[in-house]
């Protein structure tokens, strides 16, 4: 078949941009000759390729046996001109005859560019694919491309992503170009290359900003313990610091508030409250009812139920809005939390008389009553939040 220089030049090319080794490629191109023999000799069984990978020089050979008279030119040559080649032949002997018609090498080299393509196609889907493989479960910056149906194509650079309607936040719209951060959920290989989906509202999507804002999370000083989200409105986050002179969450706010704020940004206004981890639940569910102020909390860490008794001033903000700031508590902590004003709790007899320290901050309250914008709860019996009963309401409202 001669030199293939070209053939030599582009394997080299390929071998050092799309990181294909020249052996795999070798390996195929001598596949598809032997394809090519069968479509156009009906047999390849006794046909070998030899290809150099020094210079690319490949020979087509057929096994034929000498035969008196030849019945099937594919496989048998008849002694005269198996003599040509060397006298010395023999009758039944085995000869490697070289396949050197015009028409064949049209063929083969057109069927090697083929495999080529299809090879550098599959290879760097699948380098696409590990690629991005390695960064599923892991924040990223996408550009929006446009809007598929109610779903979101988002480019992460060398492919496209779609943010489907259940992983984006209600009411956010993107216009295109815009640059987004999004969770890469799962990342999956299909012959059109790597299909990746991406979510807004994922828990951990906060969990990994913190990582990227705040060194003291990325180098494991502050731990993460616990996240609680109901995406667009409001985060609770758990955390807890290694280093007895690291504050985790004043090293979560930054100064003057530039760390939060600006995952806050990212996040388009989601409210997030960072609270102290705490190994006694009772002060991990004071801590997590935050920033409403508690009177007391009785927890039972077998059964995972805490009673909590708060200020008549602070039950709804205890409650909050819909429910949500009970809701996401009992979230973040694991237990079902029955909160109950103090007036509640003394006329129901569980209230043993507490001192009330809390009177002095009385004072500094807001008169204008801006935690009892939902006042209807302030005479309910008491509000219990179970994990699940949360999950539901979130449908409901």
């Amino acid at each position: 078949m001669g030199n293939n220089n070209e053939l030599l030049e582009a394997l080299t090319i390929l071998e050092k941009e799309k990181n294909i080794s020249k052996d795999t490629l070798l390996e195929a191109i001598e596949n598809s000759l032997l394809t090519a023999c069968k479509n156009h000799f009906e047999k390849s069984d006794n046909i070998k390729v030899n290809i150099n990978p020094e210079t690319c020089e490949f020979h087509i050979l057929a096994a034929k046996t000498i035969v008196e008279k030849v019945e099937d030119e594919c496989t048998e040559i008849s002694l005269a001109n198996a003599r040509m080649m060397d006298s010395r032949y023999q009758l039944g002997e085995v000869v490697n005859v070289e396949i050197k018609s015009k028409e064949f090498g049209r063929i083969a080299t057109q069927n090697a560019k083929n495999v080529i393509l299809q090879k550098i196609r599959e290879e760097e889907r699948k380098v696409l694919f590990s690629q991005y493989y390695s960064m599923e479960k892991d924040v990223v910056t996408g550009v929006v491309q446009r809007y598929v149906g109610k779903n979101v194509s988002i480019n992460l650079g060398k492919v496209d992503a779609m943010l489907t309607e259940n992983e984006q936040v209600k009411g956010e719209v993107f216009q295109p170009t815009e640059r987004i951060k999004v969770y890469i959920l799962e990342v999956k290989s299909t012959p059109k290359g790597p299909k990746i989906l991406v979510s807004r509202t994922h828990k951990e999507l906060v969990k990994r900003l913190f990582e990227s804002e705040v060194s003291e999370v990325k180098d494991g000083i502050v731990e993460i313990k616990s996240i609680a989200r109901e995406a667009g409105s409001r985060t609770k986050i758990a955390v807890w610091s290694n280093d007895p002179d690291v504050d985790p969450v004043g090293a979560c706010v930054g100064m003057n508030g530039a760390r939060v704020n600006a995952i806050v940004n990212e996040l388009r206004g989601e409210k997030i409250d960072i609270i102290n981890w705490n190994e006694n639940p009772a002060m991990l569910i004071e801590n997590a009812l935050s920033p409403a102020k508690v009177i007391s909390v009785i927890a039972d860490g077998e059964e995972k139920t805490a009673k909590v008794v708060v200020p008549d001033y602070q039950l709804s903000l205890a409650i909050g809005k819909e429910g949500q700031n009970a809701r996401l508590a009992a979230r973040l902590t694991g237990f079902k939390i029955d909160i109950k004003s103090e007036t509640q709790a003394r006329e129901s007899g569980e209230f043993m008389d507490y001192e009330n320290d809390y009177e002095d901050d009385y004072e500094d309250y807001d008169e204008s009553g801006e935690y009892t914008e939902d006042g209807s709860y302030a005479e309910d019996a008491g509000y219990e939040v179970e994990e699940e009963a949360g999950e539901q309401a979130d449908g409901d409202n």
